[in-house]
């Protein structure tokens, strides 16, 4: 194994679909995605184009019954763009440090 993991949260293997929202500069990209992989402090996902790393970035998601044991539960994620990688079949990954989330109510979904 090459490199350090620098991990320090354990990263749960989920394809959850997501909403994520960035902003570069004056312009604002929206896209409708899934994750590769989540934990408390950061999402893995694709998108069909790269973006700058140091965006903000805003994503919308949905935890499934089968975690909160509760019903879904929605999550407003906001942190930055960590780093970018592009991917053979023309995707991006991108990894998205979370700096702070919110719990949706019913009302606040959209």
């Amino acid at each position: 194994m090459s490199g350090i993991d620098r991990r320090t949260t354990q990263r749960f293997q989920m394809r959850l679909p997501l909403t994520v929202r960035w902003t570069t500069g004056s312009a604002i990209g929206e896209t409708s995605t899934e994750s590769r992989d989540v934990s408390s402090r950061g999402v893995y996902f694709y998108l069909s184009r790269d973006v700058k790393e140091g965006s903000a970035v805003e994503i919308l998601l949905t935890l499934p019954n089968e975690i909160t044991l509760a019903g879904p539960v929605r999550v407003r994620c906001l942190g930055r763009i960590q780093r970018t990688e592009n991917r053979a079949e023309g995707t991006v990954g991108v990894v998205a440090a979370i700096e702070r989330y919110e719990f949706l109510r019913a009302s606040e979904a959209e």
